[in-house]
């Protein structure tokens, strides 16, 4: 009873991936503190609400970018509203998801391998080892896969434009939150209820199919996209390093 009166049932679930979330946060500052003994300048704090805000608004534009034509062509199809009260409990979870990826792919497997074999070598063992973990999911297409891929370069991208994890953490949350708690449309093949009682229809390499959007070619479009303008903005930045010699 005293769990009801502190908080409803759907979402007790928040506070346990709130709470692995900062675990993650917190093990992984200890770790580059203690371990490294350097400063945590990947997630140092002037500048963090500013490029979360920017890698949020670049994910509502690559969201919107993927879905649009198919709402368009009536791929995508709403057909009803559900309570706003759904948009709340995936919340944590899509923020645990994106902390936790991020500082497993970009902030550590990226940055160590890059401190060894350079920026192209880390590019490559991430985006692979990005679309290994995405490999057990159900419904996962061949487009699935290339647009994985596509993802883990932009993401890694995003991380190179800035040396830091605020702008991949914010456009990560956001692409994930909005397919899930907003439009119904399943996250790499994890089944979704938002607000809006949305549903796919037509040829699979268009709508994503049981996958998701993330298996239609036009979040291909979307991310290759995205993918080359944060690449060429990384290397205007000089943000781009040979292997060591």
């Amino acid at each position: 009873m005293l769990s009801e009166a502190i908080a409803p049932k759907h979402l007790r679930v928040v506070w346990p991936n709130i709470l692995a979330m900062l675990a993650c946060l917190a093990g992984y500052g200890f770790y580059v503190r203690r371990v490294e003994k350097r400063p945590l300048l990947e997630l140092s704090g002037p500048g963090a609400f500013g490029e979360t805000l920017a890698g949020a608004g670049l994910g509502l534009l690559l969201s919107l970018g993927a879905l649009l034509p198919l709402w368009l062509l009536n791929v995508y199809q709403v057909q009803g509203v559900n309570a706003w009260t759904v948009l709340l409990k995936p919340a944590a979870g899509m923020a645990l998801v994106a902390v936790f990826e991020e500082l497993l792919c970009r902030a550590v497997l990226f940055r160590l391998v890059e401190k060894s074999w350079g920026t192209r070598t880390a590019l490559t063992v991430s985006l692979l080892f990005f679309i290994l973990a995405h490999l057990p999911n159900e419904h996962i297409s061949a487009i699935g896969v290339l647009n994985t891929g596509m993802a883990g370069v932009g993401l890694s991208a995003a991380y190179m434009a800035t040396r830091r994890l605020w702008l991949p953490i914010g456009l990560h949350f956001v692409w994930n939150y909005l397919f899930d708690a907003v439009f119904s449309i399943p996250v790499s093949g994890q089944p979704a209820k938002g607000l809006l009682q949305g549903a796919m229809h037509g040829p699979e390499w268009l709508s994503g199919g049981a996958y998701g959007i993330e298996a239609s070619v036009l979040t291909l479009l979307v991310w290759s996209l995205a993918s080359l303008v944060l690449l060429r903005l990384a290397r205007q930045r000089g943000h781009i390093f040979a292997r060591p010699r």
